[in-house]
């Protein structure tokens, strides 16, 4: 059944879907890893499409910049779709100096300072962790295919300006490998769900060395992430 953000049909999508930021990286997966590939949306150029990859069924969908954006579609997927799990890949900004430039980091769990979950009524602090199964296969992916990658927290920001230059390095200080804007809501979303849910990050820039890499860089190199996301389906 369509929503007001989503024109597909019921059973248009797979049971799993990677979910990066830009469509227009969803439309760079779809083109160059799937096959069969139908687009099944396009409601406010939020592209996804639905193919094969090795012959099992996949999905991939834009989810947008910052936890509302994604919370609105990996909702949508999960209760209206049945999608099962999502794989968000996308970029971060390296906050441990052993992250280096398109190293992957697969995050097994989200700090934030938004009050997503405030919404759930909970009487404590809740932490937000991707689903074990498929975070122990994204490991022994990377490790075949021999990518630099690290598993650990991470950072999920409200905000991608910040008053101050040196914030981010009390997130360091507990352990924060990167930051991005999204996966914190993922989980949650998944968790309340009942689903599953995992993020996979290539490092886009760092906050210790200010390397940073291109917006074509960032839409079309990042292969590695999305090759061992795919190993997950």
């Amino acid at each position: 059944m369509p929503t007001p953000h989503n024109e597909a049909k019921k059973g248009d999508f797979a049971k799993t879907v990677l979910m990066p930021g830009d469509p227009l990286r969803a439309k760079y997966i779809a083109d160059h890893f799937l096959e069969n590939v139908k687009q099944v949306n396009g409601v406010r150029n939020m592209l996804a499409f639905t193919g094969t990859y090795k012959g099992k069924p996949v999905s991939v969908m834009g989810g947008g910049m910052g936890m509302p954006s994604i919370g609105i579609y990996s909702h949508e997927l999960y209760t209206k779709y049945d999608v099962e799990q999502i794989i968000r890949i996308g970029s971060a900004g390296a906050y441990a100096p052993e992250c280096e430039l398109f190293d992957i980091v697969i995050a097994q769990g989200a700090c934030t300072n938004s009050n997503w979950a405030h919404q759930y009524d909970l009487p404590g602090t809740w932490s937000a962790i991707g689903d074990y199964g498929l975070l122990r296969k994204a490991v022994e992916a990377c490790e075949e295919k021999k990518y630099r990658f690290h598993v650990g927290n991470i950072l999920s920001s409200d905000t991608f300006y910040e008053p101050t230059n040196d914030g981010w390095k009390k997130w360091a200080k507990m352990g924060c490998l990167a930051v991005e804007m999204e996966s914190y809501a993922l989980y949650a979303n998944a968790a309340y769900l009942g689903k599953k849910a995992l993020c996979i990050l290539t490092v886009s820039d760092s906050f210790i060395t200010h390397q940073e890499t291109t917006a074509e860089e960032r839409q079309n190199s990042f292969t590695k992430m999305m090759e061992v996301a795919l190993s997950l389906i």
